[in-house]
C-alpha cells in the first residue's frame, strides 16, 4: 500500500511552555506532524518525576519495614515504593479481571487493620 505524502502545517513558535500547552490542547497534531515517518524513541536515562509526600505510619509497621529493608540491604523508602508499586499493580490487574475499574478503594488486609488498631508498642515488646 503506497502512502501519499501530504503537506503539513508549520508548527508555530511559542513564547512559553504554557502557550504551547494551550495550543496543543486545542489543535490536532495530524495537521502539523507527519506521523507515518515517526520512529520509536528510547530515553534510557530519563527518570520518572516524583513527588514528596508526608505519610504517617504506625511505629511498629515502620520498624518492621526498616528491619526488612535492612535485611535486603536497601533503603526503607525504596522498599516501601516497591511494595506499593507491586500492590497497586495487583489491584489494577484484579479490577480488570473482575470488570470495569471502580472508584471504590481497595480493602485493607487483616494484618493492616490489626496494625492500625493495635496500641503503639516498641519492637522489643512485640517480641
Amino acid at each position: 500500500m503506497a502512502t501519499t505524502k501530504r503537506a503539513t502545517k508549520a508548527v508555530p513558535t511559542f513564547k512559553s511552555e504554557a502557550e504551547e500547552r494551550r495550543f496543543w490542547e486545542t489543535h490536532d497534531t495530524t495537521a502539523y506532524v507527519e506521523w507515518s515517518a515517526a520512529r520509536p524513541a528510547r530515553f534510557p536515562n530519563l527518570k520518572p518525576s516524583t513527588e514528596t509526600i508526608s505519610l504517617r505510619l504506625p511505629a511498629g509497621l515502620l520498624a518492621d519495614l526498616k528491619a526488612l529493608a535492612n535485611r535486603q540491604d536497601v533503603p526503607y523508602q525504596s522498599l516501601l515504593k516497591v511494595f506499593l508499586a507491586d500492590r497497586v499493580a495487583r489491584e489494577w490487574r484484579a479490577s480488570r479481571v473482575s470488570g470495569a475499574r471502580s472508584a471504590k478503594p481497595a480493602q485493607s488486609t487483616r494484618r493492616a487493620r490489626q496494625v492500625e488498631k493495635s496500641p503503639k508498642r516498641t519492637r522489643a515488646a512485640r517480641g
